[in-house]
């Protein structure tokens, strides 16, 4: 028997996981436990959690996998450095910082004390886009894919690409640093006003409400070549040059200005972050993710034409890049895709895990995620306990406690109150693994009402009126709602709902008529797929309206954290495994 720890240490998304000859057996982000979004550092207690739900200790690891290799691409950073001094602050950052991946004994030592003494497994430092593809192709349902791997930056490279076979992934080739579409992405996203680590995703949202007018001035600040590559202007980035202030450790990431005056003297003035969003910000939006979608299906179609594969695999904080994902077929020759639910950094950690398994272990392939639910979960005594010691708070907020016998009872009232308007926080087994609230840890509306995005921002999130919400649908249903008939089990494409069933369902509608949908299927999720059968029974319309369980935090864990942020809202229904708490109803 193998016991592999992958590990995504001293980055954003920190995170581990637990692999046993070759399946997944425990997956979690160091977020979730810290309550601390994108949380950068060593990640003890998402280890802590992984080595329980495996039954294991630090001494009954074989394998240590990092998703970090600090002595890759040695001579490219030499080269770097000798022409580009003094402007190396954001490389020697980043090399300061890959270094602590190279000795864990002392992160190890100070999370586990006594215990980390046991610990005898070798550490494996695995190449970040490796890990990448790795924790894409290993997991998906394909012998033989070409796999893509696109980001900010990873051991000194931007983007990877190869192909998988069986138990292999064959690397074709690389971008290295400074070109980067991630680094492209991020820094207009920093000179729109989004300024907070991740809200590239905010950005996409708001670009279907503005027209590609820059495109002019977004092709001289990302060039596309005939081999599928790409380079940056880099007059108008600071990165290679000045460098960029980073904080990796112990935080949410923090970055300092990537762009450079000549991008405002190029596009006008940025935005302040209290500034109101005007026509040109959605324009420049707008271009923005044109111009990724441009130059991302230059490099896959130039992967494809090498490989011949119809199969993609895909992976990198990019591939987070819903909208451009749900545009892989219209766009490309490839008929099948996958896309793992943590795609990006976090990710890193199971690609990591499966490198060793595959590569240094040579592994078979035993594993396929259909599923992200691999975080922690209570049973329902457990939960009922928890329950009990808010007894006296849901009573001053004068809350209904009713516990159901049965999942189809369950499902029918608790549909019937998202048909009815109101809000419901749905928390069930384990914990998703990944960005996306995917029925385990969900807060739910009903997408007929077209004021159920003000709802849920008055009620709950509080958040910027332009970013949708989307829709969970039965897979069974898919190709009678969207244009195209697919599975996305991880919320990670986006597709055009059709026409004539856009009135149907306003809420989970985005302007230009798409839908980041998530399909469910009783397989995977039997007590979800059974809410939303209820619902569709009650109305006709086999989707729900999802969005993450959270208030401006990461996606609650724990019961509590449920109960806290119920109590804290104005959400009117809390389901806790089979216990209802309902608010004035």
């Amino acid at each position: 028997m193998s016991l592999i720890l992958g590990v995504n240490a001293y980055h954003a998304d920190a995170s581990a996981c637990i692999v046993r000859d070759g399946r997944l057996v425990a997956a979690a982000e160091e977020e979730r436990f810290l309550r601390q979004k994108h949380w950068a550092g060593f990640p003890a207690e998402a280890i802590r959690y992984c080595l329980a739900e495996a039954g294991a200790s630090l001494a009954d690891i074989d394998h240590i996998a990092v998703n970090r290799n600090p002595g890759a691409h040695l001579l490219k950073k030499a080269l770097f450095a000798f022409k580009a001094r003094p402007g190396l602050a954001l490389v020697t950052d980043r090399l300061k910082n890959a270094s602590r991946v190279g000795n864990l004994q002392q992160a190890f030592e100070a999370a586990f004390a006594g215990q980390a003494g046991q610990l005898r497994a070798p550490v494996h430092a695995i190449e970040h886009h490796t890990a990448h593809l790795a924790s894409s192709f290993f997991v998906s349902p394909f012998d033989h894919a070409a796999v893509v791997s696109v980001d900010g930056f990873g051991d000194f490279a931007s983007a990877m690409w190869g192909i998988g076979e069986t138990n292999r992934i064959r690397v074709i080739d690389r971008v290295f640093f400074p070109h980067s579409l991630g680094l492209f992405y991020q820094a207009i996203t920093q000179y729109l006003g989004f300024w907070t680590y991740g809200d590239e995703y905010k950005v996409m949202g708001l670009a279907p409400y503005g027209r590609p007018s820059r495109m002019a001035e977004m092709e001289k600040v990302v060039r596309l070549h005939a081999d599928g590559t790409f380079s940056l202007g880099l007059e108008y980035f600071r990165h290679h040059a000045e460098g960029v202030e980073m904080v990796w450790d112990g935080c949410t990431p923090q970055i300092g200005r990537i762009f450079t005056d000549d991008l405002i003297g190029l596009l006008g003035p940025a935005r302040g972050r209290e500034e109101p969003i005007e026509g040109r910000h959605r324009d420049i939006a707008a271009s923005l993710q044109v111009m990724y979608e441009r130059a991302f299906f230059n490099l896959v179609n130039a992967v494809q034409q090498r490989t011949g594969a119809k199969a993609l695999c895909l992976a990198g904080g990019c591939a987070m890049n819903s909208v451009a994902n749900g545009k892989v077929f219209e766009q490309t020759k490839f008929t099948d895709l996958y896309v793992q639910a943590a795609a990006g950094d976090a990710g890193g950690a199971i690609g990591a895990a499966y490198a060793v398994w595959h590569h240094e272990l040579d592994g078979a392939r035993a594993f396929v995620m259909t599923s992200a639910f691999w975080g922690p979960a209570w049973d329902d005594d457990a939960l009922d306990e928890v329950i009990a010691t808010s007894a006296q708070a849901f009573a001053d907020a004068e809350c209904a406690v009713h516990r159901y016998d049965d999942d189809e009872a369950l499902c029918r009232d608790t549909a019937a109150h998202i048909a009815a308007g109101r809000v419901v926080g749905w928390f069930q087994g384990r914990m998703e693994w990944g960005p996306r609230a995917l029925g385990n840890r969900s807060i739910l509306g009903d997408p007929r009402r077209a004021d159920m995005k003000d709802i849920l921002n008055l009620k709950i999130k509080r958040r910027e009126s332009f970013r949708p919400f989307a829709p969970a649908i039965l897979r069974t249903a898919v190709a009678d709602w969207f244009e195209t008939d697919y599975d996305v089990p991880f919320m990670l494409q986006v597709y055009q709902i059709r026409a004539e069933r856009r009135p149907a369902i306003p809420a989970v509608t985005h302007v230009n008529g798409s839908g980041r949908l998530q399909t469910v299927t009783r397989e995977v999720n039997g007590r979800y797929c059974g809410l939303i059968e209820a619902f569709a029974a009650l109305t006709g319309v086999p989707i729900v309206l999802n969005t993450s369980f959270n208030e401006n935090e990461p996606v609650v864990c724990r019961p509590q954290e449920a109960i806290d942020c119920f109590l804290r809202t104005k959400m009117d229904i809390l389901v806790l495994g089979r216990t209802m708490i309902g608010r004035g109803v």
